[in-house]
C-alpha cells in the first residue's frame, strides 16, 4: 500500500503541474480493525508493517466547544496538564521514557477535540499503552500543576493572540461571527477565564471528558491488531466509564446581514480578515468549499495571490482556509496590505475576487488543477503511520465515521463547475460575512476593541 500511495502521489503531483486530467481516483482502502471494550473505549487499529514503528493517537471528544462561559481555555489547559504526571509515571516521566525509547510525543487542542499522539519503535508499544492508560485513569491534578500550567497557557495566549496580529484578528472575527455557539470563544481561552479556573473545575472536567467512553484510540504501525487490542483491554479495562458529557447547545442563529469590527493594533500596514458561515464537515458541500479554498488561495498561481499580490500589487500576503468543524463552520480569508495601500482598496479587491466565483463558471483546467492539488495533499497525508493515524482519527471525528476517508477522493472528483458556483452563491455572499479591519497604530497607542 505504501508503494502504491507513493507512486500515486508522484503521479498526481506531476499532473497538477502539467494541468493534465489524472486517472480517475480510486477508493483509498485500509483494513482498519474497529473494537470497543466494555467501558466504552473505542479502538481503531491498522496494521502497517512497512517500517518497524507505531503511531498512537488518543482523541478525547472534548475541545473549546465543550466549555462554558467563565471557564474558557480549560480544554487547552488540560492538554498541558496531561504531561504533568499520573499515578505510576510522575512529572516529566512520560516524555523521558518516550524519548529514551527513541520516540516522541505531542498533543493539540481544537474546537472539537483534544488529541495526544506518539510515534515510537514497535517494541515500545506495551509500555506506551501502559503510560497512556496511567494518565487516562490516574492523572495527578493538583494546585501546583494548575498554577504552573495556567501561567504557561497565559504566556502562550500573549504570544499567539495578544501580541500577534493574525491571532488577534482571528479572535475578534470569531467573536463577531458567532453569537451563541461556543465557537464564539478562542481555544486558548479568555485571559480572565484562565485566571478563574479552580482545582474543583479541573477535577470535574477531567472526570467527565477524559473518561474512556469519551475517547477513541487510533493505532497504526508494525503490530498485530489482536495482540494490541488485548493489551489495551487489560491496561484500560479497569478505568470506569462516566455519564455522558452535557450536550452542546447548537442554536447559532442564521446571519442576516454583514457584521463589521475594527481592531486597532500596532502594525505597519492594514489587514482585512473575512469569515463566511458555511457547513459542518459532514455536509456534502464541504468538498466544493475545499476546492474553492484551493482556487482562491492555494499556491502562487491561485486567484487571490496572482491578482492581489502580483497583478494589482495590493497585498503582501493572502491566506484562505476552509475550516473543518463538527458544527457549522467558517470560510476564512486574510489579506495584508502592501505599503501605501488602504484597507478599503484591499477589501474591495478581495471581495471582488470572491464574488466572481458565484457569477462566473470557472474553467475546466482550473477545476482540474484544484482536484489534483487536493488529491496530492490527501495522498501525502497518508504516506506515514502518523499521517494515517491522524487522518483516520480526524475523519472519524468530523464525519462521524473513519470510513469516509476511503471515499474522499471520489467525492472531490465528483465536484462539478456548477457545484462550485452554487456553493459560492450559497455561502460566500455579503449578508453571510463578518469583516475585521486592522487599523495600524503606533506602538503603545492601541485602541480598545
Amino acid at each position: 500500500m505504501k508503494t502504491i500511495l507513493r507512486v500515486l502521489a508522484a503521479l498526481v503531483a506531476c499532473l497538477a503541474l502539467a494541468g493534465i486530467a489524472p486517472l480517475r481516483a480510486q477508493e483509498i482502502r485500509f483494513n482498519v480493525v474497529p473494537y470497543r471494550i466494555d467501558n466504552g473505549l473505542r479502538i481503531l487499529a491498522l496494521e502497517d508493517h512497512s517500517i518497524p514503528t507505531v503511531s498512537y493517537y488518543t482523541f478525547f471528544h472534548v475541545g473549546s466547544r465543550n466549555e462554558r462561559v467563565g471557564r474558557t481555555g480549560i480544554s487547552h489547559l488540560f492538554e498541558h496538564m496531561m504531561f504533568m504526571g499520573a499515578k505510576k509515571y510522575g512529572p516529566g516521566e512520560f516524555d523521558r521514557v518516550m524519548e529514551s525509547r527513541g520516540g516522541f510525543s505531542n498533543a493539540f487542542t481544537m474546537e472539537d477535540a483534544t488529541a495526544y499522539h506518539e510515534t515510537f519503535p514497535a517494541e515500545a508499544l506495551p509500555q506506551v499503552i501502559e503510560m497512556e492508560a496511567d494518565r487516562m485513569g490516574a492523572m495527578q491534578i493538583s494546585e501546583e500543576n494548575l498554577k504552573s500550567e495556567r501561567e504557561v497557557i497565559k504566556e502562550e495566549r500573549r504570544l499567539r493572540v495578544d501580541n500577534d496580529i493574525a491571532g488577534a484578528m482571528d479572535e475578534l472575527l470569531k467573536a463577531q461571527a458567532y453569537m451563541a455557539h461556543p465557537y464564539h470563544w478562542p481555544v486558548v481561552g479568555w485571559m480572565e477565564d484562565l485566571d478563574a479556573i479552580t482545582l474543583a473545575d479541573c477535577v470535574d472536567y477531567f472526570k467527565t471528558h477524559y473518561a474512556p467512553n469519551n475517547a477513541t484510540l487510533v493505532i497504526v504501525g508494525d503490530f498485530k491488531a489482536a495482540q494490541a487490542i488485548d493489551l489495551i483491554g487489560k491496561a484500560y479495562g479497569a478505568i470506569p466509564s462516566q455519564a455522558p458529557a452535557p450536550a452542546i447547545v447548537r442554536n447559532e442563529p442564521a446571519q442576516r446581514g454583514e457584521r463589521r469590527a475594527v481592531l486597532k493594533k500596532a502594525a505597519q500596514e492594514p489587514s482585512i480578515m473575512i469569515a463566511y458561515h458555511t457547513v459542518a464537515s459532514a455536509s456534502p458541500d464541504l468538498f466544493a468549499l475545499d476546492l474553492l479554498q484551493i482556487i482562491l488561495g492555494d499556491g502562487e498561481s491561485s486567484r487571490l495571490k496572482r491578482r492581489l499580490i502580483y497583478e494589482k500589487e495590493l497585498a503582501s500576503r493572502v491566506e484562505v482556509i476552509n475550516e473543518r468543524r463538527v458544527d457549522p463552520s467558517t470560510f476564512i480569508l486574510w489579506a495584508e496590505a502592501k505599503p501605501g495601500v488602504t484597507a478599503g482598496a484591499l477589501e474591495a479587491a478581495l471581495v471582488e475576487e470572491v464574488e466572481r466565483l458565484a457569477k462566473e463558471e470557472i474553467g475546466d483546467a482550473e477545476l482540474q488543477k484544484a482536484k489534483n492539488i487536493r488529491t496530492t495533499s490527501e495522498v501525502k497525508n497518508l504516506k506515514t503511520s502518523d499521517g494515517k493515524a491522524q487522518e483516520i482519527g480526524l475523519y472519524d471525528l468530523y464525519f462521524g465515521n473513519y470510513q469516509r476517508l476511503f471515499t474522499a477522493l471520489r467525492s472531490y472528483g465528483a465536484v462539478t463547475k456548477s457545484d462550485l458556483k452554487d456553493a459560492a452563491a450559497r455561502y460566500l455572499h455579503p449578508d453571510n460575512r463578518t469583516v475585521v479591519t486592522l487599523v495600524p497604530t503606533a506602538e503603545g497607542e492601541e485602541g480598545s476593541r
